[in-house]
């Protein structure tokens, strides 16, 4: 049975600004060297913030709409772009963990657009983001349980687990990108004004730096509410 990775009819209804483009990544290992490619990323989005709170990016302060439509303080559930961008901010730097994650993550900053990127093998079939039942089950990367309110828009695959908290904010430990990781999904999503044509630039520079880094160019679409899925395998259909 072919896997799909959708927004939910709710989500584009709601949000009717919402952008989003979404990338299979095969053949991913952890020996990449992403440094020049990260710290080129890096340095732009220290040049875009400077001199400004980051709530002031129209990328960012779009997303502190929405959290705030939501019913979400914005100052207490950040977006994963508004997060690295202040700790790229305050500590000069961001951690480094894998390098497709790294990548992500500069990626992410430079733009003001929050990336997710999951394991693809460690999602249970479809992954639909859309408004939670509150029976879900989040895994913390330290291991803790968490179960989403009903209503709260997650990351939700077949068997029931969150892969993400409040939409953009925390991924899920159990899709975590590892050294054993050989297959991802990449998300982008925005809701600003210009969100349609970042997202494309988004798409183009993750499309050129994989394929440089990991030799193949990924799968990818852009996401509308009238196109609104990718195959999880479509790397595989498209083999086969």
């Amino acid at each position: 049975m072919t896997r799909q990775f959708t927004h939910s009819e709710h989500v584009w209804q709601r949000f009717p600004r919402l952008a989003a483009a979404a990338l299979i990544v095969e053949a991913v290992d952890h020996d990449a060297d992403v440094e020049d490619a990260v710290a080129a990323y890096l340095t732009a989005a220290r040049e875009r913030a400077a001199g400004m709170p980051e709530s002031e990016l129209a990328a960012i302060g779009a997303w502190r709409r929405v959290y705030a439509q939501m019913g979400l303080k914005p100052t207490q559930f950040r977006n994963a772009a508004e997060s690295l961008l202040r700790r790229l901010r305050t500590h000069g730097e961001l951690p480094r963990m894998h390098p497709l994650v790294d990548l992500c993550n500069a990626v992410s900053a430079a733009h003001a657009i929050p990336i997710a990127v999951l394991d693809l093998d460690r999602v249970d079939g479809d992954l639909t983001v859309g408004p939670a039942t509150g029976a879900e089950t989040y895994v913390t990367f330290s291991g803790e349980i968490e179960h989403p309110a009903a209503g709260e828009i997650v990351y939700a695959d077949r068997a029931g687990y969150a892969h993400s908290r409040r939409w953009v904010t925390r991924q899920s430990g159990r899709s975590a990108i590892r050294p054993r990781t050989t297959r991802a999904l990449i998300v982008a999503e925005a809701v600003h004004d210009s969100a349609t044509a970042d997202i494309d630039r988004v798409r183009s520079a993750l499309t050129q730096e994989i394929a440089a880094h990991w030799g193949a160019t990924p799968v990818h679409r852009r996401l509308s509410k009238d196109d609104p899925g990718i195959e999880l395998d479509a790397a595989d259909a498209q083999r086969g």
